[in-house]
């Protein structure tokens, strides 16, 4: 039977339904909002693999390209692997309802989220996470739900929940927030340098906006759930759990103290060994169990060392900041280079210039549309001293760089100010917490290296949380430890006047507004420290750029010119190129960008387009070229495509026979253009400028 509630939202229909689509999926929820549509399946394993200790989630997050009536690029014609956004979007859906599954439930769990109608003004990935949390509390699977997703826009001072595409044009703020009822869960986004206050502004607005769609789904949800799973019970291991606490005596909270991460790593390896031998025969093929115990004891003395005594696992105090240093220009032959290295944690940024034609496409639902800015961030193996396959860009580097690209996104010049594709790589080469906001702070002194005229430098942090009883401890700039072992990783980038990239993700049920303020103003506080080492670094973008980047000139020339630059099939075009090595793009409008890595080809590139849509003027003395020989007289090109009659009675000031006597193919003189008669014919005299 088909069940269905609607509310409207945001002046749009909101409608949940069920009992129509994918009926033998475990959950299966269909969300309309407006004529954007998402259908949200989940299914499980019907249990466990024997002996895993993790949970293992998939969420799949897919755009059918018919949703906006469209046919598929390519020769293929079909859908293929995901797009990078794609991938976002299902990182944005993973990370909201990954904390909410109880512990212990260790089945295989797919989550899958298809857009099936596209209607180009609302988003999708937003109705994604509340369609996902439908699902799964419609489902025997166990989960801590219900959860919601809003997009949060604000225009003229005003705050919008789920802005159109055309509102988010304007906006100041583009903030996704999931939250359950009572605390938030995640938050993404990027700003144009907002204060700490709009940002919880923005934060209690997308809550409120977020408790809405939460009484719909308990409404929706009411008389139309399942039966829960029952988590399996794992076997009592008290008595050995005990043994590994005792083995560890004081060597394990003796080992935490170890500020090296890759020394402290052994010295707990090193402990861990040592109390499997020492349990070996009383307790065989009991490994996994042992290490956990280990694991979990590490976990409880970090955080209560943490929480009682303000100290760290590094030594540091809780507000402190990890050792920065800073290299500009290190790599002679990029446009713009530097590495920045805080602590354990160093990323090597360099930025490189492009043209016109180095934008990237990129091909959705909501259309099409081209990027002049982007970053791509690389995360090797190496840099955490590990060895691991590479199977190409993971999502986790495709979630880290997005980030980091959204938060430096603010300070890059506009087109028409800086003419050139911008593209930034952050090589991670060592790995301890934070290397995303590391690649902000590379990237940003790469760009101002590179002479790319950016606002300002752009800084960021990462943020952690230990939260007790009846006990909170923030983190300022965590270490992977900390991270792992923590409760929140918050990470914020900006400049001196506001805030222009965050993201936060948690492993509890939710934190409370006043933990996020707090954590945004000690942000802040650790933001400024950063900025005045970079600003020590290199104060403002280079007055020059490399002698390695291409230069570029605009030129522009009427529409119904744009065939004569071209030419016939781009003979025109490619004979400029040719001649002067430069790369040549014309735009519809009539805008023509010419780069050339040696200024003096760009110019003479320029030249020769001017001279293919200059327009002859009466009086002025060219310098032409010969193309044929007549009778009476000859024609000669005095602008590309453009010939002229130089009659035999003008060539020379006295009369002669032949104009062979004078004159051959190919030879350039100069000549006046006389008039240009009733046809558009030109006439001109050689005998006037001798």
């Amino acid at each position: 039977m088909v069940h269905r509630k609607e509310i409207e939202f945001n002046g749009q229909p909101y409608i949940l339904e069920t009992g129509r689509l994918a009926k033998q999926a475990s959950g299966a929820v269909l969300l309309q909002y407006g004529e954007t549509m998402v259908l949200a399946t989940v299914c499980t394993s019907e249990s466990a693999v024997e002996g895993q200790d993790f949970f293992p989630l998939q969420v799949e997050y897919r755009e059918r390209a018919y949703a906006a009536g469209k046919i598929p690029g390519g020769f293929i014609k079909r859908e293929g692997r995901p797009a990078d956004q794609e991938i976002l979007n299902a990182r944005l859906i993973d990370r909201p309802i990954r904390p909410l599954f109880p512990e212990g439930f260790f089945n295989e769990v797919q989550v899958m989220v298809h857009v099936i109608s596209a209607d180009r003004q609302n988003d999708a990935d937003v109705l994604g996470i509340t369609a996902a949390s439908v699902a799964l509390n419609l489902s025997d699977i166990p989960f801590e739900g219900p959860i919601a997703g809003v997009r949060v826009g604000r225009v003229g001072g005003e705050f919008f929940a789920n802005p159109t595409f055309d509102q988010r044009a304007k906006s100041d703020i583009d903030l996704v927030i999931a939250a359950s009822d009572d605390s938030i869960i995640m938050v993404e986004g990027e700003a144009q340098e907002i204060s700490e206050e709009d940002m919880l502004a923005a934060l209690e607005f997308g809550h409120g906006a977020i408790r809405s769609l939460i009484a719909l789904q308990k409404d929706f949800l009411q008389g139309h759930t399942q039966e829960k799973m029952a988590i399996a019970q794992g076997e009592d291991y008290s008595e050995l759990i005990s043994k590994v606490r005792d083995l560890c005596g004081t060597e394990l909270a003796e080992a935490l103290k170890i500020v090296d991460k890759k020394e402290r790593h052994k010295s707990l390896g090193n402990l861990t060994d040592s109390i499997l031998e020492k349990l070996a025969e009383e307790y065989p093929d009991m490994e996994k169990v042992i290490k956990g115990a280990v694991h979990d004891y590490e976990k409880e003395i970090m955080r209560d060392r943490v929480l009682n005594e303000g100290v760290r696992l590094d030594g540091r105090g809780l507000d402190d900041i990890r050792p920065i240093s800073i290299e500009i220009g290190l790599l002679p032959r990029t446009h713009g280079s530097a590495l920045f290295t805080r602590g354990q944690t160093q990323a090597l940024a360099v930025t490189t210039l492009g043209t016109k034609i180095d934008e990237q496409m990129i091909e959705g639902v909501g259309g099409e549309y081209y990027k002049n800015y982007m970053l791509h961030y690389n995360f090797p193996p190496f840099s955490t001293g590990e060895v691991k396959p590479m199977r190409g860009t993971s999502r986790r580097e495709v979630g880290h760089g997005n980030l980091a690209e959204r938060s430096i996104k603010p300070s890059i010049p506009a087109d028409g100010l800086f003419p050139y594709t911008i593209r930034i790589v952050s090589d991670v080469l060592e790995s301890n917490g934070s290397s995303s906001m590391a690649t902000v702070c590379a990237g940003s002194l790469s760009l101002m290296d590179a002479g790319v005229p950016v606002k300002s430098h752009i800084a960021g942090i990462a943020m952690g949380l230990i939260k007790g009883d009846d006990k909170v401890a923030v983190l300022t700039d965590i270490l992977g430890d900390e991270d792992h072992m923590g409760d929140m990783d918050f990470k914020v980038a900006g400049n001196r006047t506001g805030i222009t990239g965050f993201q936060m993700d948690i492993k509890i049920k939710g934190i409370s507004t006043d933990i996020m303020r707090e954590a945004l103003e000690r942000a802040k506080k650790a933001r400024l420290f950063i900025l005045e080492k970079m600003e020590a670094a290199i104060q403002a973008p280079r007055d020059k750029l490399s002698i390695h980047a291409p230069r570029i000139l605009n030129f522009k020339v009427e529409v119904d010119e744009i065939g004569l630059v071209i030419g016939p099939g781009g003979k025109t075009i490619r004979d400029v190129q040719e001649k002067t090595g430069a790369t040549i793009n014309i735009e519809d409008s009539g805008m023509v960008t010419i780069a050339h890595i040696d200024a003096a080809g760009g110019e003479a590139a320029l030249d020769m387009i001017k001279n293919i849509v200059a327009k002859p003027l009466v009086g002025t003395v060219y310098k032409g070229k010969v193309k044929s020989i007549k009778n009476f007289g000859a024609f000669v090109e005095i602008l590309p495509g453009k010939e002229g009659l130089l009659h035999i009675s003008r060539i020379a000031k006295e009369r002669i026979n032949r104009v062979e006597d004078v004159l051959r193919v190919g030879d350039e003189v100069h000549v006046k253009l006389l008039e240009i008669d009733s046809n558009g014919k030109l006439v001109l005299s050689r005998k006037d400028v001798l």
